[in-house]
């Protein structure tokens, strides 16, 4: 799995980091495996004939002898890394691995003298990094467009040829993880996530529930996130960008801003607009688990482009689910949600139109209701609810895997077996009149398959066999 790190102004700084011990000692035997050049001695092996300062200065050599604009950033790094179930590679591997890598991403194709220079380090059993400096050796810049999707086709050939474990298609779907950075900033901070984690989950929440633009930035500042809105030469609003309270960069100069697209994909404000859906009356909360039924059948029936935005509705009810549940269930459900969070995004398609998108959608209104229900007496409605999620989940599972959409299958296995783990909490002491009535909903898988349909809870009629639901088998798989 190639993965871009950031790109970087010194050459001798990321070399001293990736030879040096690590943050945590991590960095174990790290060597060269393979260079621009054969033979290259290695600073860790053979710091007699090469001191770490030198490779530096090799490397720099053609950035140096620019004579037009030097690149801001000249340092590329990708790490290349191979499931941890895998055999270890050898260092004759990893360096076959290396020279296909630069040459797929347009640092130095088979057999061109004059492109960059380049090195790969391992430091670890699982991966190395590929280091390059961004000019070539005859002055011209590289053409390294499309670089990561270019490797990570050439990553294929390996998994085919060494039979390594097979990562997911790149198609644009996967959450936008926090770099190290953020990971390191929020742990001194002592906060449990990186702001960029804690946004997400804020945006797409105000997203799955707002009606319009107005009601999703109000919805954002309610949260208690800063909103920065960007407008166009008209005044019409093209944009927007959140901050969370007290995440400042540049010593606490300023806030640290993340646009939509920034967040996630999906979160742009053309994608959000494309999930607005009017407000329904809390009433309906009775009907919300039938519509999911209901919308679970259209989707098992769905085709490619009406299945997409089924999915993406689907994903904006668990979010709600999540924001919404009884206390005894929210971990299970927000784990759940964020499991099928890929799941939720179908690579290649813009639209979000589908037949049991209203059901979804109007389910994922009525559970905005559910807190004050809840109080009401409509707990048990609410988990009868969850439970219908379950065949919902199967249903795009099912769907993914028609698509031959590799990681969100896995995403929708994960959401399928955190379900199963749903329950209530403990039976509070009831009253007299109702000692005898059972109020748990407990939600058994069956044997050799997913959920099994929960005993009836009390005012909810049974509800008779479905048959079988289409779906992986549990256990989680990843998206590499």
């Amino acid at each position: 799995m190639p993965k871009k790190a950031g790109s970087g102004e010194s050459t001798a700084d990321l070399l001293a980091y990736l030879f040096g011990p690590g943050n945590h000692d991590e960095h174990t035997d790290p060597h060269l495996v393979a260079a621009w050049t054969p033979g290259l001695p290695c600073p860790a092996r053979t710091p007699e004939r090469m001191t770490l300062s030198d490779l530096a200065l090799l490397l720099d050599a053609p950035v140096d002898a620019l004579r037009g604009p030097r690149p801001a950033e000249h340092v590329w790094h990708v790490s290349v890394r191979n499931e941890p179930d895998d055999r270890t590679l050898t260092d004759a591997e990893w360096a076959t691995v290396a020279a296909e890598m630069v040459a797929a991403a347009g640092i130095a194709p088979h057999g061109d003298t004059q492109a960059c220079r380049w090195v790969a380090v391992r430091h670890a059993d699982d991966h190395i990094h590929l280091v390059a400096t961004l000019a070539r050796q005859d002055g011209r810049h590289p053409r390294i467009r499309g670089d990561i999707p270019n490797m990570h086709t050439a990553a294929r050939t390996f998994e085919t040829a060494w039979a390594l474990a097979p990562m997911s298609l790149l198609d644009r779907t996967a959450r936008r993880a926090p770099v190290t950075g953020e990971r390191e900033k929020a742990a001194r901070r002592g906060l449990p996530e990186a702001a960029r984690e804690s946004l997400q989950r804020t945006v797409r929440e105000a997203a799955a529930l707002a009606t319009d633009d107005a009601d999703f930035l109000t919805r954002l500042r309610d949260a208690g996130v800063r909103v920065r809105e960007h407008h166009d030469e008209n005044g019409a609003l093209d944009g927007y960008a959140v901050a969370l309270p007290g995440d400042r960069a540049d010593h606490g100069t300023r806030p640290v801003w993340f646009s939509g697209r920034t967040l996630a994909y999906d979160l742009s404000l053309p994608r959000i607009r494309e999930r607005f859906h009017p407000a329904i009356a809390p009433a309906d909360l009775a009907r919300a688990h039938t519509r999911i039924r209901e919308a679970a059948t259209l989707l098992a029936r769905a085709g490619r482009a009406e299945g997409a935005g089924d999915v993406a509705a689907l994903g904006d009810l668990l979010v709600v689910a999540a924001a919404t549940s009884p206390a005894s269930v929210r971990d299970q459900v927000r784990a759940a949600a964020a499991a099928f969070e890929q799941a939720s995004r179908a690579p290649g398609t813009r639209t979000l139109h589908g037949a049991a998108r209203a059901h979804f959608k109007a389910s994922a209104r009525a559970l905005e209701h559910a807190p004050r229900t809840a109080r009401g007496g409509g707990a048990p409605a609410v988990l009868t609810l969850l439970i219908a999620l379950v065949e919902a989940v199967e249903a795009a599972t099912a769907w993914h895997r028609a698509q031959q959409h590799d990681a969100q299958t896995r995403a929708a296995a994960l959401l399928r077996e955190a379900a199963t783990l749903t329950t209530t909490p403990p039976p509070t002491r009831p009253s007299r009149a109702s000692r005898s009535v059972p109020r748990t909903v407990r939600i058994t898988p069956a044997a050799g398959r997913g959920p099994a349909t929960a005993p009836p809870v009390t005012g909810v009629p049974p509800r008779p066999p479905t048959g079988t639901h289409p779906g992986p088998g549990l256990g989680p798989g990843r998206s590499r």
